[in-house]
């Protein structure tokens, strides 16, 4: 017999029962059904907070976040002190994008409730996502503590501690998660993301085990299989390296498709869109930013790294911000972006430009100046010269091939990826390349193109021209910039934590294997 929930203690029978089908109705994707069923308990036992936390979980799903918000508030009302209704109230706090809201909310909810692993773990993601490593470590390992057989803080403590360079720790985390779930996509994606570490044979003969499962769902299997193609990489079975990778973005691919057509009548609306724009009110305004953008795997964590060693600039890392902005805008303004750019006039781009250095004003606390790494951001780059025309924009290109191959065999979270079909990246890197080679010509003061093999090859004159492009003194710690102290949010935290190599070339390797990808490379694509 269930022992009865201590949440509904006081509640009539009939309005538990009431209660659970408006659960089972949403478990079930009865949304409209679950939230009839709750509405009624409410209405039978007003008094009493738990049908209210029920109803606000069903608005919640249905994105009805003020009226979550309001039905929670309620909810506190009569107990004000209840661990679980706090954190609920952050988490809608959080979807309708008040952070700091939500943060003080979880940290109530731990106050009250040490054990609440929910709660320690929300505030752990959050944090994390915010740059704020240490704490997500500590707030993480409080969920571990409480729940050692949970996957997904165990996965998340791993992914914390590898931004900060804590390398081994994080191995073992994944290790752990690996014990209690063998086919677990993001742990193994962890540790072979980890690429100071590599993975070894009785790796190779666990995911090749886990891959023969049938009962192994598509996300893991797709994680596993780009781990595996790592792998047979660093083992030099290049071969059986390029198997892995194609299966795992074929079924990605199959799962996601990208569009090879939308991303080309979006490339011709953005070019036609950012032809003319109106002069600035303030030609200073965004002074503050570098944007970093360009494809994804061409060294932008690197040129990062160097401008956040030094003693005016904050390293931000690859933040949503800008998109956001653009996508609240077209929201407001009920067109699609950039359809409505040509009738913005220079009071709307700095306004929004003003919405963006508010959105970021946290990554400035310490430093005059932040890096905003988000590699998307070229495809805004056309924009910025009306909405923040004081940013400086560096855009970072890295031999093709190696470009090429190194985001065919990553897997990429934001999906539908151009990087699942060798086609679809070729196109995507010629894309990029002549929309940008455009927005430079009509905004060189602000626009520099910066090449990973370059900088190798002349480490001090290529990070004297980049401070130069940025406005920036000349700092001898941007030399020594491995040495830097923060978080790194990107696949390249343990690259960058190094001193520059001149042997992170991979494609070459493959030899004619990689033969169709170049020839793709090399082909004058229509756009």
């Amino acid at each position: 017999m269930t022992a009865p929930d201590p949440r509904m203690a006081g509640l009539p029978p009939a309005v538990v029962a009431m209660v659970h089908a408006g659960a089972r109705a949403l478990r079930d994707g009865q949304p409209q059904r679950a939230r009839q069923l709750l509405e009624q308990a409410v209405g039978q036992a007003p008094g009493h907070p738990e049908p209210l936390r029920y109803l606000a979980i069903v608005l919640m799903q249905q994105r009805q976040l003020a009226a979550a918000r309001q039905t929670l508030q309620r909810a506190l009302a009569l107990a004000p002190d209840d661990a679980l209704l706090h954190s609920d109230l952050a988490t809608t706090h959080a979807a309708m994008g008040d952070m700091d809201a939500a943060l003080a909310g979880w940290r109530h909810a731990v106050a009250r409730d040490p054990r609440l692993m929910s709660a320690w773990f929300n505030l752990g993601r959050n944090l994390q996502q915010q740059g704020e490593t240490e704490a997500a470590i500590a707030a993480l390992e409080q969920a571990c503590a409480l729940a050692p057989q949970a996957l997904p803080p165990r996965v998340l403590l791993g992914d914390a501690l590898v931004h900060a360079g804590r390398f081994d720790e994080a191995a073992g985390h994944y290790r752990a998660a690996l014990a209690v779930h063998p086919a677990c996509g993001d742990a193994w994606r962890g540790l072979s993301n980890i690429k100071t570490v590599p993975l070894d044979a009785s790796d190779a003969e666990a995911l090749r085990a886990q891959l023969q499962r049938a009962d192994v769902a598509a996300s893991d299997r797709i994680a596993m299989g780009h781990a595996l193609g790592k792998l047979e990489e660093d083992r030099g079975r290049h071969p059986e390296a390029l198997a892995a990778f194609s299966a795992a973005n074929t079924l990605q691919k199959q799962l996601t498709p990208w569009s090879a057509d939308a991303f080309r009548a979006y490339l011709q609306q953005a070019l036609e869109a950012t032809a003319t724009l109106p002069a600035p009110l303030d030609p200073r305004l965004g002074e503050e930013v570098i944007f970093l953008v360009g494809l994804p795997r061409s060294g932008s964590t690197l040129f990062e790294q160097i401008l956040a060693a030094h003693p005016e600039v904050e390293g931000a890392s690859e933040l949503p911000d800008l998109g956001i902005v653009i996508q609240q805008e077209s929201q407001r303004r009920g067109q699609p972006y950039p359809q409505w750019v040509p009738q913005a006039s220079a009071a709307d781009w700095h306004r929004l430009g003003r919405e963006y250095l508010a959105r970021t004003a946290r990554w400035r606390q310490r430093r005059p100046r932040h890096t905003d790494k988000q590699p998307d951001n070229w495809k805004h780059a056309g924009i910025l010269r009306a909405m923040l025309p004081g940013a400086t924009i560096i855009e970072t290109r890295r031999d093709p091939l190696e470009t090429a191959w190194s985001c065919f065999k990553q897997q990429f979270y934001s999906q539908p990826h151009f990087a699942n079909d060798m086609a679809d990246i070729a196109l995507y890197m010629q894309g990029c390349a002549h929309a940008m080679q455009q927005w430079r010509a009509r905004d060189p003061a602000r626009i520099h193109l910066h090449v990973y093999e370059e900088l190798l090859a002349s480490p001090e004159a290529r990070i004297s021209a980049l401070l130069d492009d940025c406005g920036l003194a000349f700092d001898p710690a941007c030399l020594e910039f491995h040495r830097a102290e923060r978080s790194v949010r990107t696949a390249s935290a343990a690259q960058v934590r190094q001193p520059l190599r001149a042997d992170t070339a991979r494609a070459l390797a493959y030899g004619l294997l990689l033969e169709p990808l170049l020839a793709l490379l090399q082909l004058p694509l229509p756009l």
